[in-house]
């Protein structure tokens, strides 16, 4: 297959990045209403319709810095506000709001596949049409394994972060919730460092393999990126 064009690689990775990062704070948002914090659904943010949910940076620019020059398309949608007080069992429940975004993000990573795999039946017949949806969907599934397994690491304000803090102990939990203000530069120093990427690697590929169409996953995701 030839290499792919700029503007063929956002028409493929778009639509799934905005779908996985909508998608993951609409989550958030329905969790917390279900367990008794109506917020996000007071502004709105309990829905599929991504614009509530851009963020100009997240949303736009990264992704199109990161596409021009990574090949790879990646970003984060505006933060859906939980008011951790007006939760059922704050503590727990918050825990569990955190857990929605990644957990959907797995979801969606395994519809992707399936749609892999429908395209895959339709090659021979209309490959016209199952040969874009086959790159969108193995985008689908990577793009959503790496918003989980970025989200599940263990630095506040990372979902990972505020569902380890559900987890702990109340007195260890407020100590490692004092941690929030620095978790940006936290998450930084990892990233530099090459700490995330040996974290990631090995999550998002492993979770690949545990999906139908794994195979395609892995044999067409190479053209995705520029070599």
């Amino acid at each position: 297959m030839e290499e792919l064009t700029l503007l063929q690689r956002i028409a493929i990775w778009a639509l799934p990045l905005i779908f996985a990062v909508t998608v993951h704070e609409a989550a958030h948002g329905w969790v917390a209403d279900r367990l008794g914090d109506p917020t996000a659904r007071q502004l709105g943010r309990i829905t599929f319709n991504p614009i509530p949910h851009i963020d100009p940076i997240g949303t736009i620019l990264v992704p199109i810095l990161m596409l021009t020059f990574t090949g790879f398309l990646i970003g984060w949608a505006k933060p859906v506000p939980v008011s951790v007080a007006r939760l059922n069992s704050p503590k727990r429940d918050m825990a569990i709001v955190a857990a929605a975004g990644p957990g959907v993000n797995l979801l969606m990573a395994s519809g992707w596949s399936l749609v892999l795999l429908l395209a895959h039946g339709l090659i021979h017949s209309v490959p016209a049409v199952a040969l874009p949806l086959m790159l969108m969907a193995v985008a689908g599934v990577f793009v959503n394994l790496v918003l989980m397994a970025i989200n599940l690491l263990p630095v506040p304000p990372l979902d990972g972060g505020r569902i380890l803090t559900g987890l702990l102990p109340t007195g260890a939990s407020r100590v490692f919730a004092r941690i929030e203000p620095y978790g940006l530069i936290i998450l930084i120093a990892l990233l530099i460092s090459g700490v995330v990427g040996m974290i990631l690697g090995p999550v998002v590929y492993g979770s690949v393999a545990l999906l139908p169409g794994s195979d395609l996953v892995f044999g067409i995701l190479p053209t995705l990126f520029p070599s």
